[in-house]
């Protein structure tokens, strides 16, 4: 059987790298001893920015529909509970856009809320 040298797929590898490096500051960017934990990190908090993402807009969504809500004389928790007992199925991402978008559809909604809680 023939020997097989690794330099092709090393110089691959090498590239690959050095390519997600590009950017980086000093020698991070260059060589790829130390472009390689650099790369590794950054594909770390990539991965973490994504689930802090999803979290961080669902607080956003909440402190705006509380905010609406409150206008309107009402709290975010009630609001949410008048909804769900009044088969109103919609999301929080919904709601903030219409709080926002809309004052007068959402105070119809809150008002339609009240008068489930009450």
């Amino acid at each position: 059987m023939a020997r097989v040298k690794g330099a092709m797929n090393t110089r691959k590898r090498h590239k690959r790298v050095l390519k997600m490096a590009k950017g980086y500051r000093g020698a991070k960017s260059t060589q790829f001893r130390t472009a390689k934990p650099a790369v590794m990190k950054s594909l770390k908090y990539a991965y973490v920015g994504r689930k802090l993402k999803k979290r961080e807009f669902r607080r956003l969504w909440i402190a705006r529909i509380n905010a609406a809500t409150r206008i309107n004389g009402l709290s975010y928790s009630k609001f949410m509970h008048g909804l769900k007992l009044a088969g109103i199925d919609l999301n929080r991402k919904v709601l903030a856009d219409i709080a926002v978008n809309d004052p007068e559809g959402f105070a119809n909604l809150v008002e339609t809320a009240k008068a489930k809680v009450a």
